[in-house]
């Protein structure tokens, strides 16, 4: 099988990473979608502000209403900070059954080349790149990479709705309804 990856902080997850979940797993690049939440990403100095277990559940609320999509905490396993060349190799050692595909959006895909182990990424694996707003993919696609021209684009961050729930707005289609609960009933982002 093969397995998209799709890490992030999820902090929170939000519509838009739900609804790139949701395209990959279903256009035929991949047979399912991980969603790998992590630590803390390398390359951002702020921290995380909801506890691991709270984004993995938030995560999973959004999973269960995608198809093909499932939710991992194996990166959290791993030493920190965790790279994602690092990441990959583990699961591939882990799950030799299957073969591993990261997922980025085109605003990585411009600072590409600043990952660690970018090229043994882009060789051993492969990178679907989904498109972002402002960063427009060309319809000449190097090597190991997957453009998904075309796919629907959203322009929300996580940091955007964290500001949104500090200042008391309601979030609701921001982040999925049952996710706005989660946040809601935990007091997180206040």
């Amino acid at each position: 099988m093969t397995i998209g990856i799709y890490g992030g902080s999820f902090d929170p997850i939000h519509t838009g990473h739900a609804m790139v979940a949701n395209f990959v797993s279903q256009c035929n690049a991949v047979d399912e979608v991980w969603l790998m939440v992590s630590r803390r990403n390398p390359m951002k100095k702020n921290e995380t502000v909801a506890a691991d277990e709270e984004r993995l559940q938030m995560a999973t609320l959004v999973a269960e209403n995608c198809k093909n999509v499932r939710v991992s905490d194996f990166e959290m396993s791993l030493p920190s900070p965790s790279y994602t060349y690092d990441t990959l190799t583990a699961l591939k050692i882990r799950y030799p059954e299957h073969s591993f595909r990261l997922i980025i959006g085109s605003d990585s895909y411009e600072i590409f080349h600043q990952w660690r182990n970018y090229d043994k990424i882009v060789s051993e694996f492969g990178v679907i790149v989904y498109p972002r707003p402002g960063f427009p993919l060309s319809f000449k696609q190097p090597d190991g990479f997957l453009f998904l021209n075309g796919a629907p684009e959203f322009s929300i961050s996580s940091t955007l709705i964290r500001e949104y729930i500090k200042d008391g707005w309601n979030v609701n289609y921001f982040v999925p309804l049952k996710v706005a609960e989660f946040i809601e009933k935990k007091k997180i982002y206040r």
